[in-house]
């Protein structure tokens, strides 16, 4: 009967801190995978917003220097365009940024990033980027001109 009690006790300082450990170990892997499907889904978005581009191609969004000569309907097109990508990338900066991020959290943060940088290098992106921030979060807008307008 002491061997049993003893077993108890073996069980209860070696399963406790194993359970511990297992549970902290599941969460951090759950929340990898939530924060892996996130990007995922936010990286769909951004590819169906990339077809539409395609859709668009008389628009010339894909090149960097400001089309000319957009008719009244291409050019309501394009600022619809351009609204669907601010919204993306409002909730894409909502969702995924932090001050000091690291890792893979910082990886997913910096594609982001890059397509900013990329989209505000279009002059006419840049041109219709204020309007399209009006009531928009302060912290998303303060970010994306910054990037628009590098001092």
């Amino acid at each position: 009967m002491v061997w049993l009690e003893g077993l108890s006790y073996l069980v209860t300082i070696l399963g406790f801190p194993a359970a511990i450990f297992v549970f902290i170990y599941e969460y951090r892997r759950g929340r990898a995978n939530e924060e892996n499907e996130i990007h995922r889904q936010l990286s769909a978005e951004y590819d169906d917003f990339m077809r539409l581009v395609l859709d668009n191609a008389d628009l010339l969004l894909h090149r960097r220097a400001k089309p000319y000569n957009l008719s009244e309907e291409q050019a309501e097109r394009r600022d619809i365009l351009f609204h669907i990508l601010v919204s993306l990338f409002e909730k894409a900066y909502i969702i995924l940024y932090e001050d000091n991020l690291s890792g893979d959290a910082r990886r997913r943060w910096q594609s982001w990033e890059d397509d900013m940088h990329e989209w505000c290098s279009r002059p006419d992106f840049r041109e219709a980027l204020p309007a399209m921030l009006e009531g928009e979060d302060d912290a998303f807008s303060h970010h994306i001109l910054a990037i628009a307008n590098p001092r």
